[in-house]
């Protein structure tokens, strides 16, 4: 075996999946335990028994290592996008795919995890955690929205279907997170999230105004 095949195997078989799951697990610890700024990426790699090298294998920042389970959800979003019947309505989908996620029982989702609202809440006042959690987000809604465009045959770049579904239910996703990370118990998020989907498809058409002359 070549030494580049074997380095590939490592970093994405099981055992490279184990490292990375490590590593995030570690840097979401420490900054929740001692703030982004009393954390290196040496206290990451050191709390794992890893080389930086290593380290640099998955992520970019400690920061990206410390949300890197945000990426995992999206990804078990889109799995379970991927997965509805191609009859259902691009936004009902979205919705039943987030239901799914939300009841997972094998990779509970961020209600069913420690640490999840202190993140959110410290990427609220965070910048550097604020950006790479937008931009971790943002890639797993192209990545739906180029899903959604492949379930109704669409041109993602072109026709505006795809996204505004997308968009739509991303947006209500995060209104309801919103709301579970600011109060109320910690398993109510996917209650909210219902809400903010009834609320959705509640909404009345805007009252057209007439001016005059």
């Amino acid at each position: 075996m070549s030494t580049e095949r074997g380095s590939r195997i490592l970093r994405h078989g099981p055992k490279g999946t184990r490292t990375r799951e490590a590593l995030g697990e570690a840097a979401l610890r420490l900054v929740l335990e001692r703030g982004p700024a009393g954390v290196s990426v040496e206290d990451v790699t050191d709390a794992v028994g890893v080389s930086r090298r290593t380290f640099s294998r998955y992520f970019r920042s400690k920061e990206e290592a410390a949300l890197d389970g945000f990426r995992a959800d999206c990804e078990r979003i889109n799995g379970a996008l991927a997965a509805r019947p191609a009859s259902e309505a691009p936004l009902t989908a979205y919705r039943a795919a987030l239901r799914s996620w939300l009841a997972d029982p094998v990779s509970p989702a961020w209600h069913r995890r420690d640490g999840v609202r202190e993140i959110l809440r410290l990427a609220e006042t965070d910048a550097p955690l604020r950006a790479v959690l937008r931009r971790v987000l943002l890639e797993g809604e192209a990545a739906s929205v180029r899903l959604v465009a492949a379930r109704i045959g669409a041109d993602p770049e072109r026709d505006l279907r795809p996204a505004v579904a997308v968009g739509s239910g991303a947006a209500t996703l995060l209104a309801a997170t919103r709301a579970w990370v600011l109060d109320g118990p910690r398993e109510a998020l996917p209650a909210l999230v219902e809400e903010a989907f009834g609320l959705l498809a509640a909404e009345p058409p805007p009252v057209e105004t007439r001016t005059t002359a």
